[in-house]
């Protein structure tokens, strides 16, 4: 079992299980909600992911994609702890901000399988030796 939290620690949550996959995204969205040049996100199955103290605050948000998030925070920090998006790649995910797990300095974080949205990735950030995806299939409106 993995467990995380916010920058306070009043908003808690924890998953069981290994991620689904672990990302990197460079998309205009992640960078403004992370106020870097990229997240790195792992996805867990929504079943095995719950929030163990606290009640996060929501803010509903369209990706560039058309893409519809729902990101998850702390209303005491504001520190963002997770998302979901309705987009296929995404649907029955919970999208944990990898930064927010706990006993980092024990453990490495998850190396990411895919970088997302690489067209958007700053030039003096090299690629990953991962999978290179240029941005994902607009969601029908």
């Amino acid at each position: 079992m993995k467990t995380g939290s916010c920058f306070c620690g009043k908003l808690r949550y924890e998953y069981i299980g290994e991620p689904a996959m672990t990302v990197t995204c460079h998309c205009l969205t992640c960078q403004k909600l992370s106020g870097s040049a990229f997240t790195t996100n792992i996805c867990v199955p929504d079943d095995k992911y719950h929030i163990t103290s606290g009640t996060p605050k929501t803010y509903d948000w369209t990706h560039e994609s058309g893409m519809k998030m729902e990101f998850s925070f702390c209303g005491d920090c504001g520190a963002n702890i997770s998302k979901t998006g309705d987009h296929d790649a995404f649907k029955g995910m919970v999208i944990v901000q990898a930064g927010s797990l706990d006993g980092r300095q024990e453990q490495e974080l998850p190396a990411p399988a895919a970088e997302l949205y690489v067209k958007q990735r700053v030039s003096w950030l090299p690629a990953l030796a991962v999978g290179q995806i240029q941005e994902l299939p607009e969601v029908p409106t």
